[in-house]
């Protein structure tokens, strides 16, 4: 029996001005690499044994010559908004100057949305840095926020008209801690005296886009959008509780804080010298330029244990868990929503990605993704009550639109409320596309 997604009646995620949108990223869906400068993925993923498949994003889900029809498929989900990102090496040239072709690109998928009466959420930047700027230190180079500025300029004179709403950044903890510090993204830079020195240099590549955005794009919606990963203590003990307090303003405040006070958490104090970011006269000001938005991104909580050698220590994910390892928890996405809009004074917000691995099998023809539609339901509703309790919540993206290539775990885990075949890039809508998009049309 195929499930389905419903919200109480009262719920104002069920007034029409609430946007539902599906979301995806550049290297995750496009391939057509020959078109476009190379990035750090496209070197991370020929690195061997960085992907766990040995796999890379040089066709994807084909989305460069597929868009298309990928944009049939997302009217036919009825959905309000789309989020897609821009890569930045198919935009712009080695030079700094915007690449017309991969512009008109753009261009035209902007233009058939807008037709579709589809809402275009923009993100500037889903980590594929051009290589040539890795080359010159990418994010521990703070040259690379000045050049992420002018690209951010160039390219919202470009799109100019078609973007309902800009987000400057994707996940940059993501970038910076799994990219700078664990070394598990690309680049792979792996040392605790890059994290936060490549954070602030995102952080600040964020506040000079915003300059320009409100300069060139007053129209839109400009925001920024943060993945956070609740911090919970493994015991009531005092030292567990001191541990989850500190790898969440390690791993969460640590993006947040900087925007809506100005400031980095005062943990920063206690870390040695050369952990520290360089931090200039008037940074802090330019990274807490005020938003139109705040995305959120949700998909688990961790639990933290003291550690005698370091501050804390992450304990296995508990039941019951995703295809990924994740564990299913929705009590802590309303608490992590309360407990924001309780900390800071927040712009309205968007759920920008919320969604699940499984292990989708397709049968004749279906996939019969219930596990899927159960998390959706119950993050959903997560989001009703956090909503209920005073947050300014006015959208949800489900992530993803469609199966693709997620990073370093390659093609191995499936996100999408549509099934890919990889070998015949056919598209299947999932039973959690298809409530999903009962839910959407039943408002």
């Amino acid at each position: 029996m195929q499930a389905t997604l419903s919200l109480p009646s009262s719920s104002t995620m069920l007034n029409k001005n609430f946007i539902y949108g599906v979301a995806t990223a550049s290297f995750q869906i496009e391939g057509g690499a020959a078109n476009r400068l190379p990035c750090i993925w496209d070197t991370f993923c020929n690195t061997p044994g960085k992907v766990l498949d040995n796999s890379n994003g040089d066709v994807a889900c084909n989305h460069y010559n597929l868009w298309e029809k990928d944009i049939e498929l997302i009217d036919s989900l009825g959905v309000d908004a789309y989020r897609l990102s821009i890569s930045w090496p198919r935009v712009m040239t080695q030079s700094g100057d915007l690449n017309p072709e991969g512009v008109h690109y753009y261009l035209n998928i902007l233009k058939r949305l807008k037709d579709k009466n589809i809402k275009a959420f923009v993100t500037l930047y889903h980590w594929d840095l051009p290589q040539h700027l890795e080359d010159n230190g990418g994010w521990l180079n703070r040259e690379t926020a000045y050049k992420f500025q002018e690209y951010a300029d160039k390219i919202s004179i470009a799109l100019k008209g078609y973007v309902h709403s800009y987000a400057t950044l994707n996940e940059p903890f993501c970038s910076a801690y799994l990219g700078y510090e664990a070394g598990i993204h690309a680049p792979g830079i792996k040392g605790k005296e890059y994290g936060k020195k490549a954070a602030h240099h995102l952080l600040l590549a964020h506040g000079l886009a915003m300059q320009v955005l409100t300069k060139n794009s007053p129209n839109t919606s400009n925001g920024i959008v943060l993945n956070f990963t609740p911090a919970y203590p493994a015991t009531d003990s005092a030292a567990d509780k001191a541990a989850s307090d500190y790898a969440d303003d390690y791993f969460n405040q640590w993006y947040a804080k900087p925007l809506f006070d100005a400031q980095y958490p005062s943990i920063n104090e206690q870390l040695p010298k050369d952990q520290q970011p360089v931090i200039f006269k008037d940074d802090m000001e330019i990274i807490s330029h005020p938003l139109d938005f705040l995305g959120v991104n949700f998909y688990t909580r961790a639990v933290y244990s003291h550690d005698d050698n370091e501050k804390f220590k992450e304990m296995p994910a508990r039941e019951p868990r995703t295809d990924i390892g994740w564990e299913i928890y929705p009590d802590a996405f309303t608490a992590l929503l309360t407990s924001l809009n309780e900390k800071y004074i927040l712009p309205p917000i968007y759920i920008t990605e919320n969604g699940a691995a499984m292990a989708d099998k397709i049968v004749d023809d279906e996939v019969l993704d219930n596990d899927r539609i159960s998390y959706y339901q119950s993050h959903l509703n997560a989001v009703h009550c956090a909503i209920e309790k005073g947050v300014n919540v006015q959208g949800y993206f489900a992530w993803s639109l469609m199966d693709n290539f997620e990073w370093a775990e390659g093609y191995t885990k499936r996100f999408g409320i549509v099934y890919v075949n990889y070998e015949t890039q056919k598209r299947t809508i999932k039973a959690s596309g298809l409530a999903y998009k009962n839910l959407i049309s039943n408002r």
